[in-house]
């Protein structure tokens, strides 16, 4: 399976052999899906939106299990789980991370500061201790 992201505030689970949509539409933002992705055990998608917000969504029902979640002052271009799930890292437009406890969405860490402009990609070290971005100011941060 994999997960999508649309400018219809839509997120779709597809099966890869078939093509075939496996689950959605998901509605639960109100404005474009930037940034979506799967848990380490499938069971779990967060999405990251221009409307600022992240949400967690159940990978098999497709209802929002937590959020919208709102931290960020801008819209949030990146998403990404920690390898044991337990947190959600998030990149956006306001130039900032913020780091997410992926059962209470409690921003746990941030928002971090270090770029000067939007940050586009977030995603964990292997063993969950660094977390690296990537920003449109040209710079990698660790």
């Amino acid at each position: 399976r994999i997960v999508s992201g649309s400018h219809d505030q839509t997120i779709r689970v597809w099966d890869l052999e078939t093509g075939d949509v496996v689950l959605g539409p998901l509605k639960g933002h109100t404005s474009s899906v930037w940034s979506v992705a799967f848990s380490q055990d499938g069971k779990h998608i967060v999405s990251g939106s221009h409307d600022k917000t992240i949400c967690v969504w159940d990978s098999e029902t497709g209802d929002v299990i937590l959020g919208p979640l709102e931290g960020h002052t801008s819209l949030v271009y990146s998403v990404a789980f920690s390898q044991d799930g337990k947190h959600i890292a998030s990149g956006s437009s306001d130039h900032t991370i913020c780091i997410w406890d992926s059962e209470t969405g409690d921003v746990v860490l941030g928002p971090l500061e270090g770029h000067t402009s939007s940050v586009w990609s977030v995603a964990f070290s292997q063993d969950g201790k660094h977390i690296v971005s990537g920003s449109d100011d040209q710079t990698i941060c660790v």
